[in-house]
């Protein structure tokens, strides 16, 4: 598989750079290229011990019981290195098979501070139950996610367009190449494998193999956890049902079953936790902090778009639209425009949100909700040219700033709106290819503005 420029690698720079480091665990569903990183990021050091506990003789080195100080001299010893070197770079890839080993990674920064400890694996938050007392604090967090729209156009070799997407504003000559390119995106996602075979041929031939294993693999390794075998029943029908779902869900029956909203809830929070599909929740502040209801319906957001469209056998029908976001009401641009945000935060707590507004009177729902400079920025994804804000107008009543997006197929520009009640504020619109950069179009309209 090809090697990919990863927005995370500069945070991995920053970290080894600290003066006082904490080992780092790298968060993420499987195959969305962790060990492939830190791979390449093991070139920044002079020597690298990777290790796999999937693999017996790397298991073998440790033991619930066994001294940390020990453990680490043997590795040492048997890489034929001197622990006092400072450009050592230890690899614990796997690190579920045996999750005491999490906990220990603390001593062995204790009795070796110079040492650079990385942990990786998947389903990790399965395995850190399995730890009485999780060092927090005491360990660094970043997540990866599958490639982003711009790491997909480094990947594919469109240096040029991912050159304009960092100018803003966006130039107007390059939107409709830059539109058909993010398209093709949003039709195959952005897992690893499937990026790299579509570089090497530029063509969707020869890859719907390479989605069926991994969509196979995410389902073998989440039934794993299960208590029993009328769980294994329950897991297996949420998880190929749940990409046929496009409105927000309701878990009693779900899918026309017969299942009861209790263990519906508790497999699609097990899915939640192992990054395979986000409960995307509501709110109903306009302001920070932004709350969300678990009491109410929640939307599902796959890890990504690509194993999306495929898991729910419209793939083929994308390939033939002109315009994406015209298919069921903008769901797949929702989707992706969701995908992306959720691509700018490497932190593992980060849980996008919606916001509602529901009384007898009326019910309002924006799609999205940003934090930005201790706002909550609405967005709106509509799909075609334009669309009714109605719902942006709400919000912008009660929110205490003056921006506000809409993403949607068209070019960079902004209005000027009133609401009902006489307030003004400004509308952003930006296609949806650029909703990765909305923190820099938020500055970029704000400077000429008082908010």
């Amino acid at each position: 598989m090809n090697f990919f420029q990863r927005n995370l690698y500069s945070s991995l720079v920053t970290w080894k750079q600290k003066q006082t480091r904490k080992p780092l665990i790298i968060r993420g569903a499987r195959q969305v290229g962790k060990t492939t990183l830190i791979r390449q990021f093991s070139k920044e050091f002079r020597f690298f011990i990777p290790l796999n506990l999937e693999r017996p003789e790397d298991a073998r080195l440790f033991g619930e019981h066994k001294n940390s100080k020990d453990t680490i001299e043997q590795l040492f010893f048997e890489h034929n290195l001197n622990p006092a070197d400072k450009e050592t770079l230890l690899f614990i890839d796997e690190v579920q098979a045996l999750p005491f080993v999490i906990k220990q990674v603390r001593y062995f920064q204790e009795d070796f501070p110079d040492l650079h400890i990385v942990l990786a694996g998947s389903l990790l938050e399965f395995a850190l139950r399995q730890i009485p007392s999780f060092p927090v604090g005491r360990v660094e967090e970043l997540v990866l996610h599958p490639l982003s729209f711009d790491e997909f156009l480094l990947a594919v070799g469109e240096t040029a367009v991912h050159r304009k997407l960092q100018n803003i504003p966006f130039s107007d000559f390059a939107y409709e190449k830059t539109t058909k390119l993010f398209q093709t995106y949003t039709v195959i996602g952005g897992m690893p494998e499937i990026v790299s075979e579509y570089a090497e041929r530029l063509s969707l031939a020869g890859i719907r193999d390479i989605y069926a294993s991994i969509w196979e693999s995410y389902k073998s390794d989440f039934i794993k956890y299960a208590g029993n075998l009328s769980q294994v029943n329950l897991m297996r029908y949420v998880i190929n049902t749940a990409p046929y779902v496009r409105d927000r869900i309701v878990f009693n029956n779900f899918g026309g079953s017969e299942y009861r909203s209790r263990e519906v809830s508790e497999v699609f929070r097990m899915l939640d936790l192992a990054r395979i599909i986000y409960l995307v929740y509501p709110a109903t502040s306009c302001e920070m902090p932004q709350i969300p209801n678990t009491s109410r319906r929640p939307r599902m957001q796959f890890l990504d778009t690509g194993l999306l469209n495929y898991a729910s056998g419209i793939q083929t029908e994308l390939m033939k639209m002109e315009d994406l976001s015209a298919y069921f009401k903008g769901f797949i641009y929702q989707h992706i425009a969701t995908q992306e945000l959720i691509s700018i935060e490497s932190s593992h707590h980060y849980r996008p949100l919606f916001w509602v507004k529901e009384n007898a009177k009326m019910t309002s729902e924006i799609d999205l909700t940003f934090h930005w400079n201790n706002f909550l920025i609405p967005i709106e994804v509509k799909s075609g040219a334009k669309g009714r804000l109605k719902s942006l107008h709400e919000f912008m009543i009660s929110a205490p700033h003056k921006l506000s997006i809409r993403l949607q197929n068209n070019k960079f520009s902004t209005e000027s709106c009133i609401t009902r009640t006489g307030h003004e504020f400004t509308l952003i619109n930006l296609p949806v290819f650029l909703t990765s950069k909305i923190p820099r179009y938020l500055r970029y309209v704000s400077d000429d503005l008082i908010i």
